[in-house]
């Protein structure tokens, strides 16, 4: 009898073990997605976390869940971030994520954009940082300057590329990775092709903008970065109707009017009225565009206009009289269409 009772003892202690286990290390999750991603900011409590889990039915058991994460010490080890929970996912498992911080980590994709508004906004949509905070950083004169930056000219460290940051980056981090990634991108190659042109870095990365802007046709960037060299070796405004848009923030203007002009008289992005390159970027110019503009072409070219087959492609000028001929040759185009 006594025999029989020990072994019924142990068979209920294996069971319960069993069953334990099963609770801990089986799967405990609650929701039908192959995938959750649990997003916990910066600041929050263990309290905020256990709410979250249990209104987003994240795990099946939360009050088991909270009495293996409080003897695993997760109330003071809890780290903010974005943490993809797998369906099927053991609390034990969803337990050592969070304690050890193992995020799964945001793509953020910049291609082009065009102001430093278009930056925070896409920052602000893919990390825990607002975009107003972004903004409020690029704005700030002061936290640039440190890194050798200003207002201007701190688009120019944005290389159009797919980068990983963990949900939680600031927005200082974002900046200093941007900035890394900046200077490994002008090798010792690139930054030779800029010597030899006679512009740092960050005014090829200007002008490339321009282009960008111009057109996306990689064939003909290398002449209309000639044009623009050529026009700065001879100290004559650019001349580049993008700037204006930019200047105006008509993006979406199909022609540059002499009103446009007029309205810009007085920014520094106006190349009609000033010499030399804006003081920034335009847009964020892509890999292509920046080497095809290191790749200037060595023309006489002063000037460019587009053809009016709207084939995209300019017809290149090196006298005004005819540059004069091929720009009325597009006006007319313009004009039959009736695009103002």
């Amino acid at each position: 009898m006594v025999k029989k009772l020990i072994l019924l003892f142990l068979f209920f202690l294996i069971a319960f073990v069993a069953f334990s286990v099963w609770k801990i290390w089986g799967s405990n999750t609650d929701f039908e997605e192959d995938q959750y991603f649990l997003y916990i900011k910066t600041g929050s409590s263990y309290d905020d976390l256990i709410r979250t889990l249990q209104e987003d039915k994240v795990v099946r058991n939360p009050a088991l869940f909270s009495r293996i994460a409080r003897k695993r010490s997760l109330p003071s080890k809890l780290k903010a971030g974005r943490y993809k929970i797998n369906r099927g996912a053991s609390i034990w498992e969803i337990i050592q994520m969070l304690r050890n911080g193992i995020q799964s980590p945001v793509n953020l994709v910049i291609n082009k954009l065009r102001t430093k508004e278009d930056l925070a906004r896409l920052a602000g949509r893919k990390l825990e940082c607002d975009s107003n905070a972004v903004i409020n950083y690029l704005n700030h004169s002061d936290s640039l300057f440190k890194k050798g930056l200003d207002t201007n000219n701190v688009m120019t460290v944005v290389i159009p590329d797919t980068y990983s940051f963990f949900w939680n980056t600031s927005v200082e981090q974002l900046v200093s990775r941007l900035m890394k990634e900046e200077k490994r991108f002008w090798n010792e190659s690139r930054l030779q092709k800029a010597r030899d042109l006679g512009l740092t870095p960050q005014q090829v990365y200007i002008m490339a903008s321009i282009i960008e802007e111009e057109t996306n046709k990689y064939d003909e960037m290398p002449l209309m970065a000639s044009v623009y060299l050529n026009r700065l070796n001879r100290g004559m405004p650019l001349g580049a109707d993008p700037t204006i848009k930019f200047a105006t923030r008509d993006f979406a203007a199909k022609r540059v009017t002499l009103k446009m002009i007029s309205q810009s008289a007085s920014s520094p992005y106006n190349t009609y009225k000033n010499k030399g390159l804006p003081p920034g970027p335009i847009c964020t110019p892509s890999i292509k565009t920046i080497d095809a503009t290191l790749d200037a072409a060595s023309t006489p070219y002063l000037y460019f206009c587009a053809k009016p087959d709207f084939s995209g492609y300019h017809a290149f000028a090196t006298t005004e009289a005819e540059h004069f001929k091929n720009a009325r040759a597009y006006q007319k185009a313009l004009n039959r269409l009736k695009i103002r």
